[in-house]
């Protein structure tokens, strides 16, 4: 109950299901329980039975009834549900399960044996959430709260949006967490995919990452992701972010959708991505959670076998004798305030006032379909949309001309497509919309069938047309190219837009026309489907190749993925192989790894200079310490070592001990009159940002700026200096939140190198290797160490310890948690040190 309890402060009574259904099975043979309990770490991947897609989503594709004389209950496939037609996209084998809520309440006494029933008869579970959760989670936070700010609407006065209730959203956690168990109920770790749907269910990947932490999970957002501005306000942000983030794939409709939530990720939780051979990466606790955008389609198959329904074909040529002689411009929307109908209406009203000629020849037919939502503001955007049309046909209209004819009642499946076949343009003007898929429908009836000409009468060997007028803020739009995209908002454009539709030639809308229809031909639902299906897979396919760790409480949780090969540092090991060796080599970043990187302290404590003192003091060990940090400064913050070795600015200057003079490498540093300026015109662009001097090199800083306007600026920096510096004997390197330009040929794994190769010229055969750094630059010498040990042809292979200061993906082979055990560790060695013989 520890995510409910994040969520509220107090444990919900859950109803628990009265007792578990039986595991699915696609073949006989026997299912361990153990891929149910736990986390399972095993690398090994069960060959019992092949993996199943377990879709998850509010609803589940199912119609029900009571009946009214047996009062039993009656269910039936929703064959217009996506759920349902995205089986289409799967293999033929595929053994799909759905989990989800019904769309009745049913008693308790009844629910176990209907979810038995449900599950032999439809492969569907139902979840069943308690009356007073349904409330809160869907009508509550989903419908009040996140529907309306995923759609960029915020909260500005309690009259028009709820304010964020803690009760809803611990419904919210509350619903999420049933959904789980239910999953739970009938899942496969090991091997089966789970692909959850939508904004009702954001934080159950957290919940099932937390069960089992190589789960195969996938995630798509049918609604519109808003921009950070927007959705920072959210007070459970992060909650929701990092259970997004705790899927293997992100599906979003547009890249507008999901570099909002790439720009979320990179401002409020400090994470980057990048393209990686094609696909959006995210880097998150050693996983690398993918990002794909794909729109959804529709089904064709499904479309058209409504085109040929008789009743089709009947209310073909009731509407064409009803409009005969007038032009029809179809809107089909659901009412509410996003949708535009309004802003629709008053454009067409715009029109009729402008075009005197196209009075009584044009009329808008908008099909109203039942709000999804209630409140005051679709209240009033009702009304708004009732007054608006009354007001153009009482101005504009005639006893035999209706220029608005309102819909708004259950319009059937055949009506609907009668509509779109016989309108020559179809508008959506919404302001804010997920994906829309009007336009697909209207684009597929138009194209028709010979069976539907014949039946109509229209001549078969003209060709289908059609316009479509898009507001360029749905999701649908940047996939139709040939649509004309307007603005809502702009009345008069809208206005012009709708005269340029009807009035374009019919060899330009043929043209159109053809092209939208091969692309939503080709892009069907079956082929989203089996994409998304096609990279969860991809993206899940090195699971076992990784060891697990959990990180995190609550909604906060996460797991840690990194290689098999990669552990933690047990310091008794360590101490042990120290204790045995006889010549040591010790190398030691500074910030991150002696001195904690939230210090504001950049001096080493007295301890740590204790510490350093008695490893050097052992004529066993040669310790050096390799940091980024001036030459300056480490000598003022390591004066009392005096047997210490330092290499400043990864390696340019090395100094062996106190008494020694500095060394440099002998580097041409003219680029530096070059990147300066450039360098200096960036930090003046950028606010927040700075230029670092160093002796050898130059470095710009955007840990202040804003995160995407400072990584922006940094890759174009990158590109900048790479080009001007083509020539010149300097590298330039991106980091975290700096760009660097320093000399050829210097890296932290020289210095290692070449400390070695001393070592071994001097008779110095090294048994003993330890290096340790927490940031990308150590990372050098971490590969370099063991590739200089190798060339060395030493007789006797040495004891090698990298490490890295925090668990992270790394070419080091250990890991220490922080900077606290680094110094643990470096405490007991010097423990374990002999000490310096007298003179």
């Amino acid at each position: 109950m520890a995510f409910l309890d994040l969520a509220s402060g107090v444990s919900l009574n859950i109803p628990q299901t009265p007792r578990a259904l039986p595991r699915v099975m696609t073949f006989p043979g026997i299912i361990s329980n153990c891929n149910l309990i736990g986390d399972g770490d095993s690398d090994s991947s069960s060959s019992v039975c092949h993996g199943r897609i377990i879709i998850v989503a509010n609803m589940l594709p199912l119609h029900a009834q009571r009946d009214i004389e047996t009062a039993k209950w009656r269910f039936i496939l929703d064959e217009d549900s996506l759920l349902l037609q995205m089986k289409d996209g799967f293999p033929p084998e595929t053994d799909v399960i759905y989990v989800g809520s019904l769309k009745v309440e049913i008693e308790a006494s009844e629910q176990d044996a209907i979810a038995q029933r449900l599950m032999e008869d439809f492969k569907c579970l139902p979840t069943f959430l308690p009356h007073d959760i349904q409330e809160k989670f869907y009508h509550g936070f989903c419908k009040q709260q996140l529907w309306p700010l995923f759609h960029y609407m915020l909260p500005m006065f309690p009259d028009h949006g709820d304010r964020f209730d803690r009760k809803l959203w611990q419904a919210y956690v509350s619903a999420n967490y049933i959904f789980s168990h239910k999953i739970m109920e009938i899942v496969n770790f090991e091997n089966d995919f789970i692909w959850v749907h939508d904004y009702h269910l954001l934080v159950l990947p957290t919940m099932l990452r937390k069960r089992y932490n190589r789960v195969k999970l996938g995630f798509f957002l049918h609604s519109p992701f808003p921009s950070s501005e927007i959705y920072r306000t959210l007070p459970v942000r992060d909650e929701i972010l990092r259970g997004l983030l705790n899927c293997d794939l992100i599906g979003f409709h547009t890249f507008d959708y999901a570099r909002h939530f790439l720009s979320c990720c990179s401002r409020m939780l400090g994470l980057d991505y990048e393209s990686k051979r094609g696909h959006i990466g995210l880097e998150y606790a050693g996983r690398t959670v993918y990002i794909k955008i794909l729109p959804v389609g529709i089904h064709l198959g499904r479309l058209k076998t409504v085109l040929n329904l008789p009743s089709t074909h009947d209310k073909i040529k009731e509407i064409r004798k009803q409009f005969m002689g007038r032009k029809l411009i179809l809107g089909v929307d659901d009412m509410d305030i996003f949708k535009g109908i309004s802003l629709k209406l008053l454009a067409f009203e715009r029109l009729l006032q402008q075009q005197r000629a196209l009075r009584g020849k044009m009329v808008l037919v908008q099909i109203v379909n039942p709000a999804r939502s209630s409140g005051k503001d679709v209240q009033e955007a009702k009304e708004e949309t009732y007054s608006t049309a009354r007001r153009i046909n009482e101005i504009y209209g005639s006893p035999d001309y209706e220029p608005v004819v309102l819909i708004d009642r259950p319009v059937a499946r055949y009506e609907k497509t009668a509509y779109y076949s016989v309108a020559e343009c179809c508008i959506v003007n919404a302001v804010r919309d997920g994906m829309n898929l009007v336009p697909y429908k209207y684009i597929v009836c138009r194209q028709g069938s010979s069976h539907m000409d014949e039946a109509t009468g229209i001549k078969i060997d003209s060709p289908p047309t059609s316009m479509l007028v898009v507001s360029e803020f749905v999701g649908c739009s940047p996939s139709l190219s040939g649509a004309i995209r307007v603005n809502p908002w702009d009345f008069d454009s809208v206005a012009e837009t709708m005269n340029m539709a009807i009035s374009m030639s019919d060899s330009e809308k043929q043209l159109r026309h053809e092209k939208h229809y091969r692309y939503v031909s080709s892009h069907d639902v079956a082929y989203w489907a089996g994409s998304f299906l096609q990279d969860l897979k991809r993206a899940c396919q090195d699971h076992c190749d990784k060891l697990c760790w959990e990180l995190g409480f609550g909604l906060s949780f996460r797991v840690l993925s990194l290689s098999s090969s990669f552990r933690k540092l047990h310091i008794d090991h360590v101490v042990s192989a120290y204790k045995r060796t006889n010549t040591r080599a010790i190398f030691l970043d500074y910030d991150g790894t002696l001195v904690p990187q939230s210090s504001t302290v950049r001096s080493p404590s007295c301890e740590v200079v204790t510490i350093l003192n008695a490893l050097c003091n052992d004529p066993k060990n040669t310790v050096f310490i390799v940091s980024g940090r001036g030459r300056s400064s480490l000598n003022d913050w390591l004066a009392p070592c005096e047997k210490l070795g330092i290499a400043a600015e990864h390696g340019y200057f090395i100094r062996w001990d106190k008494t020694s003079d500095w060394e440099s490498m002998a580097a041409d540093l003219e680029w530096k009159e070059i990147v300066g300026p450039i360098m200096k015109l960036y930090s003046e662009a950028t606010d927040g940002s700075y230029m670092e001097f160093k002796e050898s090199a130059l470095v710009w800083q955007h840990r202040d700026a804003d995160p995407d306007f400072g990584s922006c600026q940094s890759k174009e920096l990158l590109d900048h200096l790479e080009t001007v510096l083509a020539n010149e004997p300097a590298v330039v390197q991106r980091g975290q939140y700096i760009v660097e330009v320093k000399p050829q040929g210097v890296t932290k794994g020289l210095v290692a190198q070449k400390v070695l190769a001393l070592m071994v010229k001097n008779g110095k055969l090294p048994d003993f290797v330890m290096c340790i750094g927490d940031d990308r630059s150590d990372e050098d010498m971490f590969e370099n160490i063991l590739s200089s040990v190798s060339s060395l042809s030493l007789e006797a292979a040495p004891e090698i310890f990298s490490c890295t200061v925090g668990p992270k993906p790394s070419k080091a082979k250990y890991y220490v948690d922080d900077a606290a055990d680094v110094v643990r560790l470096l405490q007991r060695l010097a423990t374990s040190s002999s000490p310096e013989p007298q003179a």
